[in-house]
């Protein structure tokens, strides 16, 4: 990998600015966001404490040990090779559309509307899939119980108020301007780092158990034990499922280039986002989840307690630190949520500003005083609280999402393959050389084995969910005058001509 280490000119903010101008797009957005504000909206979206918890039994019910001690540095790797072969398409087109627009560019408006519609709803589930972790087992199984509160009173009505004022208090931070949303983002990225070592050292130093390093190297089949996450399988399989617990942890790093508009140097500044959000989570996550394996007293016990393993092992741990580490928990996963509807409204509007979406035209409205994407702010965080009212369709759904996720990470990579060196010459200042081709080919690779493990029992049904929703793509897209009604993103002849457009757009928001 190559950063181009060139002297910037004096000013930055007017190379951010003309390279937008030169995509087509006007600076409608307030661009406030630097270097780690850009990184830690993704890390804070990632947020191992939240996805390294509720995704781990995906692990340990599988393959065991192995699963986490040599599973998750292997989906890690798969993640890294992601995430670089997407961080070098950002650098060369730092956009809020991000995958959407990239697809666009290299494969066509056809190869891009499809991703954006995958990317959407993906992140629309990856809102509501976050929240309702935090709702449960954050605030039903850990905070609740400190107010007396006992867990098994708390129905649907009171789960679905809490995901409601969660989710509306995210939206509305969001509204309020990415200045205050940033600065929480970047808290979170600081405490996710903190609260990982003191949880990590304070498991370590109260386990009940000496600690056997053998363990993270031990094969046991756990799949189609009671409380696991897995019917009976193979153990090449079973340790093929386990990937998912990384693969669904490490997910979300595309809101780097979902806040590239709010980005200072955005075409340096995001890819390192992308790139450094992904191993520090992959680095401080594997630290993490080891150690949960090694204070186990026992794993086979372990994986029958499902999701309530965490409380298991938190217990050893004296009253008030576990109190302080469940409440900083709390609030991180909260603000994993927020830096979701982040990403998620900032796709809504860069896809509806090319007129992709029913209602674009209002969809894409920016708010002048806050300069957000208020329109789609609380459309994003309405969806997200809607798709969790029905339980068992949203299990199925959040399977499916993941899996939507997958698929419109590879899209633009599997483009940029075709477009290097033909109509992809130009790139940004992050290159990966000659590791370009390679990268995104084992990107492309490992997506369609996550997606296959995605859809294996007992989530077989994603199969139908996502067959359905293609097929209804398509004839929209053939059947509805979609091919010739959507224009995409400008491009060519069309994003020159509008550069001419653009400061006009820009003279009508004010400062922000």
């Amino acid at each position: 990998m190559d950063i181009n280490t060139a002297v910037p000119s004096a000013d930055p903010a007017d190379n951010d600015v003309k390279l937008l101008h030169k995509m087509g797009y006007a600076q409608e957005l307030s661009r406030r966001m630097g270097a780690f504000s850009n990184f830690a909206v993704s890390f804070s979206l990632i947020c191992i404490l939240s996805g390294g918890i509720t995704s781990f039994q995906m692990g340990l019910s599988a393959a065991g040990g192995a699963s986490i001690g040599l599973g998750w540095p292997l989906g890690s790797l798969f993640a890294l090779v992601v995430a670089a072969a997407m961080a070098q398409i950002a650098s060369s087109y730092p956009t809020a559309g991000g995958l959407y627009h990239w697809s666009s560019i290299l494969g066509g408006k056809m190869w891009g509307w499809l991703t954006a519609w995958l990317n959407l709803l993906g992140l629309v589930f990856v809102v509501a899939a976050i929240n309702y972790g935090t709702y449960d087992p954050f605030f039903r199984t850990l905070i609740a119980p400190m107010f007396g509160v006992n867990p098994d009173s708390l129905g649907w009505w009171q789960q679905t108020l809490f995901l409601t004022v969660i989710t509306a208090s995210q939206a509305f931070l969001n509204h309020r301007g990415i200045r205050i949303t940033s600065k929480i983002t970047d808290l979170s990225g600081y405490l996710i780092f903190v609260v990982t070592i003191m949880l990590v050292v304070s498991l370590l130093v109260y386990s009940p158990v000496k600690i056997d390093l053998s363990r993270l190297y031990t094969f046991t089949n756990f799949t189609g034990v009671d409380g696991g996450a897995w019917p009976k399988q193979t153990i090449a399989m079973a340790f093929l499922s386990g990937l998912l617990l990384t693969a669904y942890t490490i997910t979300g790093f595309d809101a780097s280039a979902h806040t590239s508009e709010e980005t200072h140097q955005a075409a340096r500044n995001v890819p390192r986002g992308i790139v450094g959000s992904v191993f520090w989570s992959t680095t401080f996550g594997y630290v993490m989840v080891c150690a949960f394996v090694l204070v186990m007293p026992d794993i086979g016990a372990g994986v029958k307690q499902g999701t309530g393993f965490f409380e298991a092992i938190l217990a050893p741990i004296p009253g008030p630190l576990r109190i302080l580490i469940e409440l900083l928990m709390f609030f991180i996963n909260y603000v994993c949520g927020l830096a979701a509807v982040t990403s998620t409204s900032r796709m809504m509007f860069a896809f509806a500003r090319d007129g992709g979406l029913p209602g674009s035209k209002w969809l894409r409205k920016v708010n002048a005083a806050h300069r957000t994407p208020g329109a789609a702010i609380w459309t994003s965080a309405v969806l997200a609280i809607v798709v969790t009212l029905y339980g068992d369709a949203f299990t199925v759904l959040s399977a499916g999402s993941a899996v939507f996720l997958f698929i419109s990470y590879a899209m633009p990579i599997a483009a940029g393959i075709f477009a290097e060196g033909r109509t992809w010459k130009e790139k940004g200042p992050f290159q990966l050389g000659m590791l370009s081709k390679p990268f995104a080919v084992a990107a492309v690779f490992g997506a369609l084995v996550l997606a296959y493990v995605g859809m294996q029992p007992p989530n077989q049904k994603v199969v139908y969910v996502i067959v359905g929703l293609l097929a209804v793509l398509l004839t929209i897209w053939y059947g509805a005058g979609v091919r010739k009604s959507f224009a995409g993103p400008p491009i060519g002849k069309v994003s020159k001509e509008r550069e001419q457009e653009l400061s006009g757009m820009e003279g009508q928001l004010g400062e922000s």
